[in-house]
């Protein structure tokens, strides 16, 4: 046991000076000048027993480094960090969502796309960090804008298990003009594999079939991607 004289004290955020709590600091600068730890932990509103709210949102950005790796954490996984119990950990899930409803609500705001470039971006945040596969489709409009970006698969990709039909289903119900998929690769090199060819040629050719175009398929990684057409990959 450590000796209690040397022992880090406990202090609240109470203790802190009135200009550096993050809610005063708010209300002066406004949300944009405040950090995400400082963000996190206006949304927790306060500490646990031995944590202040301050350590607690510093604790969780160390540990995952960025906003979209944290918006990633399960329930669960989130209570595993110092102080974080059910009501917390629902409070940062609750946040991070509604941030994501604000962008796909407004469809003036809907990110447009012109280039893999554009998509990779619009899905790195999500998908770049994740620990198993995902399958995206990107649904464009004829102005060349997302409607939604659904997630259509989640687990081990092997071609045998992806129904290519469910990758089109949302396009019909939505009337869109034309998808992009896009997969990650966990392991975070985005170098497309053999059944990544094989699961593009089988999407492509249902595409013509179904009068809707199949712009790309994008492999994801960490920070890197790759587009499939670019490479003419399961094109042809």
């Amino acid at each position: 046991m450590p000796n209690a004289k040397h022992a880090k004290p406990y202090y609240t955020i109470h203790d802190l000076p009135e200009g550096a709590r993050p809610r005063e600091r708010l209300a002066r600068l406004g949300p944009q000048a405040l950090s995400d730890a400082e963000l996190i932990a206006i949304i927790l509103r306060s500490g646990a027993q031995g944590v202040n709210v301050i350590d607690m949102a510093t604790d969780l950005m160390r540990y995952y480094r960025t906003l979209p790796a944290l918006a990633q954490v399960s329930f669960t996984d989130l209570q595993r960090h110092r102080g974080v119990g059910a009501a917390k950990a629902a409070q940062i899930m609750a946040a991070i969502e509604l941030g994501r409803r604000v962008m796909r609500a407004a469809p003036e705001s809907r990110p447009r796309v012109d280039s893999p470039e554009s998509v990779a971006r619009l899905l790195l945040s999500e998908l770049a960090y994740t620990d198993q596969e995902h399958v995206k489709v990107v649904l464009i409009d004829s102005r060349n804008q997302v409607i939604a970006t659904p997630t259509i698969y989640k687990g081990t990709l092997n071609t045998t298990t992806i129904r290519i039909g469910e990758i089109f289903k949302e396009a019909i119900r939505r009337n869109a003009a034309a998808i992009i998929v896009a997969h990650n690769h966990p392991s975070g090199d985005p170098t497309p594999s053999p059944q990544d060819v094989i699961l593009t040629r089988r999407i492509v050719e249902a595409g013509r079939l179904l009068n809707i175009d199949v712009l790309d398929h994008l492999i994801l990684g960490h920070d890197r991607w790759v587009s499939m057409k670019e490479r003419r990959l399961g094109f042809t």
